[in-house]
């Protein structure tokens, strides 16, 4: 019988298929959400209260008040930029990244090297 966690766990990867994010996709958030999302590349996935450390230490001029903070976090998570996990305090932000597509190239040029280096 699934438990909570394997619930969680998929919920978690049914979101990372629907969107994600590349590092081109930042240029068209706002100035706020921009930032939010800058904090939250440095680790990939924080905690609410680390989250409003983090924010609290920036430069008065570029912090969020919890409200606006809040809000950002709601639209950042409607977006499909970051996933959250809980509720309120208790809540981990985590960034939702597109994977990238495999490359082809890789297999045959190792190959292609190999052959040359055995020559």
């Amino acid at each position: 019988m699934p438990g909570v966690f394997d619930r969680l766990n998929k919920e978690i990867e049914n979101k990372q298929k629907d969107g994600g994010i590349t590092p081109l996709d930042l240029v068209e958030l706002s100035p706020a959400l921009r930032r939010i999302m800058k904090i939250m590349l440095r680790e990939l996935q924080m905690t609410y209260p680390r989250l409003r450390e983090v924010m609290d230490e920036l430069p008065e001029a570029e912090r969020l008040t919890p409200a606006s903070l809040d809000e950002a976090l709601v639209a950042l998570t409607e977006q499909f930029w970051l996933i959250r996990i809980g509720e309120r305090e208790k809540a981990i932000y985590k960034v939702n990244l597109k994977r990238k597509a495999g490359s082809s190239l890789a297999n045959g040029i190792w190959s292609s090297l190999d052959q040359k280096l055995k020559k």
